[in-house]
């Protein structure tokens, strides 16, 4: 497995480095043949008044994106509590694909061919025509994935596996793109776009 550690507001320790590749090591190997690379972004409020420590993994078990995320006063305390969690949504993954559930999810990003490139390119030429390359404003993080068609019962396991409030995803059905989110007192609702 690859394992990616990385530290913000922090210098990441080889004492650190080896806790934290220790605790993963645990936490994923039952699930080894699924996990193909883990990405861990250790980090510090900057506020001392603030003892806020966050531990974030990230991990791409068989093309689906499984992401869990734990706040403490502690690093140390928090790299348990991830990897804890990350278990648990692991052994939730391989249970439900076990059964008859066959959900391919997002799929990791796959090396890309060189038409595949050349086809990227081409599109990005032609959405740039004419227009000026504009930087976002600050605070504003963009993130592009690719969106297979999905269901929606597909979309809320999805949901359960990258621990966020919120999941967009493409209905099969209808193509159309909607938002599953966990509704304040417990369930789900959808945002669909009316015409």
């Amino acid at each position: 497995m690859k394992l990616l550690i990385h530290g913000r507001n922090l210098d990441v320790t080889p004492a650190l480095r080896d806790y934290t590749e220790t605790k993963l090591d645990r936490a994923i190997h039952n699930f080894g043949d699924l996990v193909k690379e883990a990405d861990v972004h250790l980090s510090v409020a900057r506020n001392p008044r603030v003892p806020q420590q966050t531990a974030e993994v990230t991990v791409f078990a068989n093309g689906t994106v499984i992401r869990a995320q734990e706040r403490s006063e502690n690093l140390y305390a928090s790299i348990d509590l991830v990897a804890s969690k990350l278990a648990r949504q692991l052994r939730r993954f391989k249970d439900r694909h076990s059964d008859h559930h066959h959900s391919h999810g997002h799929r990791a990003s796959e090396t890309p061919t060189t038409e595949s490139v050349l086809d990227d390119e081409a599109i990005v030429e032609s959405l740039l025509d004419g227009k000026e390359v504009q930087l976002p404003s600050p605070g504003v993080r963009r993130k592009y994935f690719s969106m297979p068609p999905m269901t929606l019962e597909q979309a809320r396991q999805q949901l359960d596996l990258i621990d966020h409030d919120f999941y967009l995803f493409r209905d099969s059905a209808s193509g159309d793109l909607q938002v599953i989110y966990r509704r304040n007192h417990g369930g789900y609702g959808v945002i669909e776009a009316r015409d």
